[in-house]
C-alpha cells in the first residue's frame, strides 16, 4: 500500500466513525451510517483496503455506542470487511445494480444471521427490520454521494 492508499483509507476510516455517530433507533440492533464512507471508499483504494475501512468503521461506531454486542461486533467488522471487499469487487467489474442489491442482501439479511444460533432467534428477528433499513439508508446516501465524489475525484487527478 503507497502513501496515497493509507492516508484515504484513514480518511475513509475517519468519515466511518463520523457516520458512526449517527446512530438510527431502529430496534434492538446497533445501527448507524457508519457503511456508507466505506461504500464511497470503493471508489479510491483496492478491495481489500476498503474492507479493511470498513471493519475500523464498525469498530469505532461500536465502540462509540457502547460496544452493545460486546465481542460480537469484531464478527460484524469482519462480515463488513468482507461485504465491502465483495462490493468492491462488484463495482470494479461494473455490475451497476448487483453491487447494492448484493450490498443490501449480504449486510441487511445474510450478516445478522449467525445470531440467530448465537444469541437467539427471537433477537435476529427483532433485529432484521432494523439492519436492513439501516442498510438500504446507508446504500441511499452512497449512491447518491459516490457520483458526485467520482467526479469531484477526476477533477481533482486533472489538476494534480
Amino acid at each position: 500500500m503507497n502513501t496515497k492508499q493509507l492516508t484515504l483509507a484513514a480518511m475513509f476510516a475517519a468519515l466511518c466513525a463520523i457516520g458512526g455517530l449517527f446512530k438510527i433507533p431502529l430496534g434492538i440492533a446497533s445501527t448507524a451510517l457508519d457503511s456508507t464512507p466505506a461504500l464511497v471508499s470503493v471508489l479510491f483504494l483496492p478491495p481489500m483496503v476498503a474492507g479493511i475501512v470498513a471493519f475500523i468503521g464498525h469498530i469505532v461506531s461500536a465502540l462509540s455506542g457502547g460496544f452493545p454486542l460486546g465481542p460480537f461486533h469484531l464478527l460484524i467488522a469482519i462480515e463488513m470487511l468482507v461485504i465491502i471487499y465483495v462490493f468492491a469487487h462488484l463495482h470494479r467489474a461494473n455490475f451497476r445494480i448487483g453491487k447494492w442489491l448484493f450490498f443490501i442482501f449480504a449486510n441487511g439479511l445474510l450478516a445478522p444471521l449467525p445470531f440467530y444460533f448465537l444469541i437467539s432467534p427471537a433477537f435476529f428477528i427483532g433485529a432484521v427490520p432494523g439492519i436492513l433499513i439501516a442498510t438500504i439508508f446507508n446504500v441511499l446516501i452512497a449512491a447518491i454521494v459516490m457520483p458526485l465524489v467520482k467526479n469531484i475525484g477526476q477533477k481533482g487527478q486533472r489538476i494534480g
